[in-house]
């Protein structure tokens, strides 16, 4: 029997870029080999695509661009291809794909942006569709669906900027510490961005306005939320129709190792499994992350970010683009369930190919 054809599509021009690199490796050595067919293409930071044939060893390095056999790719919007179109000495070929596996993060990964294109060339790809990746990484679009009342979900008190109130600042800052007078510390973030790019803790009303410029800078939409002092908590959620919730993982802040909170741990246990609460603690964030899921609109997988404070858990967001490497969140939470990494891409793919009827 035919292998199911695979795209892998990593790099992208995000500022994750390199977090996008450096998980490719894990993920591509980690498909079963005996049942797909790997195609990478990697994007560039300045936005070219690549057919990239070569080693997955040089591609957290950056090295895999200046491969002399990668050859110029696009995944062709007609579906009547159905695949990649090469280009290479003025030769056009295509490579049809089934399925594809997106690693690309924030701005143009993670937004549905890559999502809409796979939606129009009709090829199945793993998680979440385009409104609910659209959705999921504006943390204003987040708030505005969840915070409706008809979920049992809890999130922190939070306001908007708009990029038009940009000519009187000042006073949309005064009218936001007057609103959060009894709240502070305050957090400021763009409203589409990955990792903890444009982030600002604000101690003080005088911090805000330096704070909200910074996070504009990043995005034409800020997010200013009540700052939740307690623990980190995260919960990976797997599925379609009946989604099943990991157990919750606490990360440890203070772990000795130096490594991007946002999307990996360490060997030596940046992520403790289970987290410590109580029962009832674990059942509510457990239930409150399939809610979540489902009031999104997600699908395949997504990682759910909880804070636990003096006033019980609340959602902090939501990623429709987990990393998936070994080290990652996501993968150390489901290993933890006896999914390991390989088995669990397996799964990913299959049932992305499984559900893509739902779409096409």
């Amino acid at each position: 029997m035919a292998k199911i054809k695979v795209a892998v599509i990593f790099g992208g021009i995000s500022k994750e870029h390199n977090l996008s690199l450096a998980t490719a490796k894990d993920v591509i050595t980690s498909i079963p080999s005996d049942k797909y067919e790997v195609i990478c293409i990697g994007i560039t930071k300045k936005g070219r695509w690549l057919y990239y044939p070569g080693d997955a060893s040089d591609i957290a390095s950056g090295k895999w661009e200046f491969n002399p056999d990668c050859t110029s790719a696009i995944i062709s919007p007609d579906p009547i291809h159905k695949g990649i179109v090469t280009i290479e000495n003025g030769e056009v070929s295509i490579k049809k794909i089934d399925v594809v596996l997106s690693l690309l993060q924030g701005k143009f990964g993670a937004d549905g942006s890559i999502q809409g294109l796979l939606d129009m060339a009709g090829i199945p790809y793993v998680g979440c569709g385009l409104l609910s990746s659209a959705s999921c990484m504006d943390k204003s679009q987040t708030h505005l669906l969840v915070d409706g009342g008809q979920y049992r979900i809890s999130t922190a008190k939070w306001t908007m900027i708009t990029y038009r109130e940009l000519n009187h600042i000042d006073e949309r800052c005064e009218a936001i510490c007057r609103d959060f007078a009894e709240l502070f510390p305050l957090i400021v973030k763009p409203a589409n961005s990955g990792s903890s790019i444009g982030v600002t803790k604000v101690n003080t009303p005088q911090e805000l306005e330096p704070a909200v410029k910074i996070a504009f800078s990043h995005d034409n939409k800020v997010v200013v939320e009540e700052f939740i002092e307690g623990k980190e908590l995260e919960v990976a959620v797997f599925g379609y129709d009946t989604p099943f919730a990991s157990n919750v993982g606490e990360i440890i802040a203070d772990c000795g190792r130096d490594c991007p909170r946002e999307h990996f741990v360490s060997h030596s246990g940046c992520l403790r499994i289970p987290a410590e609460l109580s029962q009832e603690e674990t059942a509510e964030i457990r239930n409150m992350a399939i809610e979540a899921y489902k009031a999104l609109n997600c699908k395949g997988f997504a990682r759910i970010d909880f804070m636990l404070g003096k006033n019980g858990a609340k959602l902090n967001k939501i990623s429709t683009a987990p990393g998936l490497g070994a080290d990652c969140i996501y993968p150390q939470l489901m290993k933890e369930l006896g999914m390991e990494l390989s088995y669990l891409l397996d799964k990913l793919i299959e049932q992305a190919i499984e559900n893509a009827d739902r779409t096409y």
